[in-house]
């Protein structure tokens, strides 16, 4: 499906739109340490430790990874895209990159950089700093043939965990949530998801929770129960692409009135899933599915922004909410998820990935939508 020639011919793409937009932009050079720009340009995923490793890329030469050098061993260079220079543990890191930026006057650094990594650069050079993502926001939003490839995989995989959890395959009534969430968790890994991002299982008056933390709570008869997962499909040399969906379910006969809550919901996110198309603002693509649940009375309980970006980050640009004027462009992926919660009754959210094209839209997720009830 993927080989080493793939991916280093799509690093290499993507260094050459990384240097062509630094010079745009007038920044001499990138420091990219923990987050996901390294990994989109080398693969290679520095551990979020106290140690410093950084990819130092100037805007004409070929990029340096400043790395421990007991770290080291886990890097696959290629020498094409970019060269390595380990540091040992009575070495600052700081002075060696100091130096490969000293005669810059504009550098970009990762926005997650750790702050103390950042104060020590500033004392050590006379360059003004500003975030990397200046210049790679919007190239990293726009994904190439490879990424979406790996986005797809991704997305098919979570299915098949979805598919079990609609069918009744995974129980409810008298497990604990966390149970639950174990199980899901459990699953993705066995389809072949290299890392369980999250599991969210919300039940009873938890599901009007949107980021409720899985617990000690059993899960009885006629609840509603949302369940939020995602993980990483990745192979060897590459990072991991995220995958992120979300399913409701019932445990028995529910109240009307969460009946017609699911059906506006199922509508709304239905209408915005019909209308991604190139051209469209962020903005707008929120208020179609959010104009439907306020006109049913609902709009109050609509309490987040409709979809994020997704990618080597479950979440990233761009981000579908009111105020991003942003257009949509192809090649974006990302989520469409509304969501409608009661507090201390119950609530429900729909979570799709969508990948824009030049046609319209292509939707990653295939499980159903509709109000499953279980066991």
């Amino acid at each position: 499906m993927f080989d080493s020639i793939q991916l280093e011919s799509a690093y290499s793409r993507r260094l050459d739109k990384v240097q062509t937009e630094m010079e745009n932009q007038g920044v001499d050079a990138l420091v990219l340490s923990f987050g996901a720009d390294l990994p989109w340009l080398t693969g290679y995923t520095a551990m979020p430790l106290e140690r410093l490793t950084a990819l130092v890329v100037p805007k004409d030469a070929t990029p340096t990874l400043v790395i421990p050098i007991l770290e080291a061993p886990r890097v696959k260079v290629i020498d094409s895209i970019f060269k390595i220079k380990p540091w040992k543990e009575f070495e600052d890191p700081h002075d060696l990159v100091a130096e490969l930026i000293s005669s810059c006057n504009t550098v970009g650094i990762s926005d997650r950089t750790w702050a103390i990594s950042l104060i020590k650069l500033q004392t050590r050079s006379k360059a003004r700093f500003v975030p990397a993502s200046k210049v790679t926001r919007m190239l990293r939003s726009v994904k190439d043939g490879l990424e979406i490839e790996m986005l797809i995989e991704a997305a098919l995989r979570t299915d098949k965990v979805a598919q079990a959890l609609l069918s009744g395959e995974i129980k409810m009534i008298g497990r604990t949530e966390l149970e639950v969430s174990h199980e899901i968790s459990d699953r993705l890994l066995k389809e072949g998801l290299s890392r369980v991002n999250f599991s969210i299982v919300g039940s009873g008056t938890n599901s009007a929770s949107p980021h409720h933390e899985p617990g000690a709570r059993i899960i009885g008869p006629h609840e509603a129960v949302v369940c939020d997962f995602g993980g990483q499909f990745q192979f060897e040399g590459s990072a991991g692409y995220c995958s992120d969906t979300t399913r409701t379910v019932v445990t028995g006969e529910m109240p009307e009135r969460f009946n017609e809550l699911y059906s506006i919901l199922k509508t709304a996110q239905q209408r915005q899933l019909s209308s991604v198309k190139e051209g469209l603002s962020c903005q707008a693509l929120d208020q179609i599915g959010r104009s439907h649940i306020e006109e049913c009375g609902y709009g109050d309980y609509f309490i987040h922004r409709t979809g994020h970006g997704i990618g080597i980050e479950e979440h990233e640009d761009p981000y579908i909410v009111a105020g991003n004027l942003e257009q949509i462009q192809s090649g974006q992926a990302f989520s469409v998820e509304p969501g409608i919660y009661i507090s201390n009754l119950y609530g429900a959210r729909i979570e799709d990935i969508v990948l824009a094209t030049e046609q319209g839209v292509e939707i990653l997720n295939h499980s159903d939508r509709s109000l499953h009830f279980v066991g």
